[in-house]
C-alpha cells in the first residue's frame, strides 16, 4: 500500500469522495480564505475604506477615505529585479541547448515571472508541468483553488484542484501516476475522466514561514499594517485640513449700529466701536508632526519590505560609483537572494520533470550532463557599465579570468552561451579566410615564378 492510500484509510476511512472532505478542512479553509483576503486587498478593499461618515457643525460629513497602493508597487519591483533579466543556464552544452529550446517554446521566463508573483502575494505557487502536441509546457493553478496533501513526513503525496463554476463543484486531483476529474453536475459527484500522469505531481513553490513547513507566508502580511497606518494618517490630516479651513469669527469690543458708511459701498462688513478687535480664530495644523510620523512609516515600510528608497524617488542621487550602488541596494540583493532561492528550489523539480518527459521523446542524457547543469540569476540592480567593463577588460589582460566569466559578469550579454558559440563562428570564420589568403599569396608566388622561368 502507498503513501497516499495509507493516508485515505487513517484519515477517511477508504472513503472515495476523500477528496471532498480533505478541500472542506478548516486549515485548508483557513488558507484559502487567507489568500482570498490578500487578493480583496490588492484589488483595493483596504480598511480605511471602512471608517464611518461623523457630524461635523451639525451635518452629517463623509470622511476622506484615502487608499495607497504602495503594495503593488514594491511587489512588483521585488519580483523585476530578480527576473527582469532571464534566467541563464550554463553547464554541458548540448543540455542547455535543449532546455533552451523548451524553454523558449514553452515561454517559461513568463511562467517564472508568474510564479514569483504568487509566492510573494499568497506565498505559494503551484506548476504543474505537461505535454501538448509535442510541446513541454507549464499551468499555474490558483492558490486559492490549490490543496496539497502531504503525510506525517511532510512529504507531498498527492494535489488537489477544486473550484466551483455556475454553481457546479469541479474536483481534478493529481496522484502519483494518474489524473482524475470529478464533477457534481446534476446533484450527485461523479468522474468524468482519468489519464496518465507523466509528468508527477504538480510542483508547489513557498516563501519561509516560521509556523508551517508546508505553508507560505504572503509578503503581504508584514506590509499591510504599517500601509493601514499610513492610510488613516493621510485621510484624518486631510479631513483635518479642510475643517480648520472654516474659522471661528469673534469680536471683541461693542459694534455700531445704524450709522456710518452703508455696507452696499464696500461690501458686506462691521463697524466697530473705538477700541474694539474683530478676528478670525481656528487651530493651527502641526504639519511637521504629521511629517514625521508618516516619513517614519514609509521608511519603515520601505526597510520591512528591503526596498532602497532611491528605487521609489525618495532619495537624490547624482555621480554615484559602483560601490556606492551596491551599498544602496544591499537590502535589495538580500531578499532577491532569498527570492532566488524560493524559484531555484522548484525550477530544479521542473528541470528534472522536463528531463523525464524528454526521455519519452526519445532525448536522453547521463548523469554527469544533467549533473553539469546549474543557473545564474542576473539581479536588475543599477550599474556603472563602463567601470565593469574596465574591470573586465583588466582581468582579461592579466589572465585572471576566463572568456566564458566575463560574458557571464558582462551587462552587454543577456546569453552567454549564444555569445559564446557565436564568438566561436566567428573564429572559424576568420581562420578560413586566412587560410585561403595565404594560399593565394603562395599561388601568386608560384605563378611568378613560374614566368621568370618561361
Amino acid at each position: 500500500m502507498d503513501k497516499l492510500q495509507q493516508y485515505i484509510k487513517d484519515k477517511y476511512d477508504n472513503a472515495n469522495d476523500w477528496f471532498v472532505e480533505e478541500v472542506q478542512s478548516v486549515s485548508n479553509q483557513q488558507r484559502v480564505q487567507d489568500v482570498i483576503s490578500k487578493k480583496e486587498y490588492l484589488n483595493g478593499k483596504h480598511k480605511i475604506l471602512k471608517r464611518q461618515p461623523y457630524k461635523y457643525n451639525g451635518k452629517v460629513v463623509e470622511p476622506r477615505r484615502i487608499v495607497l497602493q504602495y503594495a503593488k508597487t514594491l511587489l512588483n519591483f521585488q519580483k523585476s529585479y530578480l527576473l527582469s533579466n532571464p534566467i541563464t543556464l550554463t553547464g554541458n552544452e548540448e543540455v542547455v541547448r535543449v532546455l533552451n529550446n523548451v524553454n523558449r517554446k514553452g515561454k517559461y521566463d513568463r511562467v517564472n515571472m508568474s510564479i514569483l508573483d504568487k509566492v510573494l502575494k499568497y506565498g505559494s505557487g503551484i506548476e504543474y508541468v505537461y505535454v501538448e502536441d509535442g510541446v513541454i509546457k507549464s499551468k499555474l493553478i490558483d492558490p486559492s483553488e490549490g490543496y496539497p496533501v502531504y503525510d506525517y513526513e511532510n512529504n507531498l503525496i498527492a494535489f488537489i484542484q477544486a473550484y466551483m463554476c455556475d454553481g457546479i463543484e469541479y474536483y481534478t486531483v493529481y496522484e502519483k501516476d494518474t489524473v482524475s476529474e470529478y464533477n457534481n453536475a446534476g446533484g450527485s459527484l461523479r468522474m468524468t475522466g482519468r489519464y496518465h500522469n507523466l509528468s508527477g505531481l504538480p510542483i508547489v513553490y513557498k516563501s519561509d514561514n516560521e509556523l508551517s513547513d508546508t505553508e507560505g507566508r504572503s509578503e503581504l502580511s508584514d506590509w499591510i499594517e504599517i500601509l493601514d497606518s499610513m492610510e488613516d494618517l493621510i485621510s484624518k490630516y486631510t479631513d483635518s485640513f479642510y475643517k480648520f479651513m472654516n474659522p471661528v469669527p469673534v469680536v471683541i469690543g461693542q459694534d455700531l449700529k445704524g450709522e456710518g458708511l452703508p455696507s452696499d459701498v464696500v461690501g458686506g462688513g462691521i463697524r466697530l466701536d473705538d477700541g474694539s478687535d474683530f478676528k478670525f480664530e481656528g487651530n493651527g495644523l502641526d504639519y511637521k508632526s504629521f511629517e514625521t510620523v508618516y516619513k517614519t512609516l514609509l521608511q519603515a515600510l520601505l526597510d520591512v519590505s528591503s526596498t532602497p528608497a532611491v528605487s521609489l524617488n525618495k532619495t537624490d542621487v547624482s555621480n554615484l560609483s559602483e560601490v556606492s550602488i551596491k551599498l544602496l541596494f544591499s537590502l535589495a540583493n538580500v531578499k532577491a537572494s532569498i527570492n532566488e532561492q524560493y524559484m531555484r528550489d522548484g525550477i530544479e523539480q521542473r528541470h528534472d520533470v522536463i528531463r523525464r518527459l524528454l526521455g519519452y521523446q526519445g532525448v536522453k542524457f547521463s548523469d554527469e550532463q544533467w549533473d553539469s547543469l546549474n543557473m545564474v540569476f542576473q539581479y536588475n540592480t543599477p550599474s556603472n557599465n563602463t567601470e565593469i567593463i574596465s574591470n573586465l577588460r583588466e582581468l582579461r589582460e592579466m589572465g585572471g579570468i576566463s572568456l566564458e566569466s566575463i560574458l557571464e559578469k558582462s551587462p552587454m550579454t543577456s546569453n552567454v552561451q549564444m555569445e559564446l558559440e557565436r564568438l566561436g563562428s566567428e573564429k572559424v570564420s576568420v581562420g578560413n579566410n586566412k587560410g585561403n589568403s595565404e594560399s593565394g599569396k603562395v599561388e601568386t608566388k608560384s605563378e611568378s615564378k613560374s614566368e621568370n622561368v618561361l
